[in-house]
């Protein structure tokens, strides 16, 4: 499977990026896996309304340029489906089994993702009601998408076996 992270902006904390090239690491082994950063709008504190849908879509504009068409799109968003990790590592496993063979997921900016990206997604996945930093978001998404290979594995493993 191919999975791509097409995420707003560029992480800037070296512990974030020590913690995200181990995880990318350790799912090569598994998935071809790329990162593709878009460069980000600056927001000021306390603009309108209006000016940060300008820049949602703005950004919006620069993640449609890497979607991959016949990638299944899974936008990061709140108001997306929560899963347990168990829940999601079916739902990646099940994915591939009816032939999915690239995912696109995307992180949106500080301000978040654009109606458009939104509303052009298979799914919307969200990890929590919390707002999370968008830089910390990719760390968090590799996390699950390792875990839901090792459970996959596991389950075939299993299925295999009987």
């Amino acid at each position: 499977m191919d999975i791509r992270i097409i995420a707003v902006g560029k992480v800037k904390e070296p512990y974030l990026k020590k913690g995200i090239e181990e995880y990318i690491n350790r799912i090569r082994t598994y998935y071809n896996i790329e990162i593709i950063e878009v460069q980000d709008e600056r927001a000021p504190e306390g603009i309108s309304k209006h000016a940060q849908d300008i820049i949602k879509a703005k950004e919006g504009e620069k993640i449609m340029r890497f979607k991959r068409a016949g990638a299944f799109s899974i936008a990061l968003a709140i108001e997306g489906q929560p899963f347990n990790s168990e829940n999601f590592a079916e739902r990646i496993s099940n994915l591939g089994e009816k032939g999915v063979e690239s995912i696109d997921f995307i992180i949106g900016g500080s301000l978040g993702l654009h109606d458009s990206i939104i509303n052009g997604a298979d799914m919307l996945l969200s990890f929590s009601s919390f707002t999370f930093p968008h830089q910390l978001m990719r760390l968090i998404l590799l996390d699950q998408i390792y875990i839901a290979y090792e459970k996959g594995s596991k389950g075939h493993e299993n299925k295999n076996n009987r």
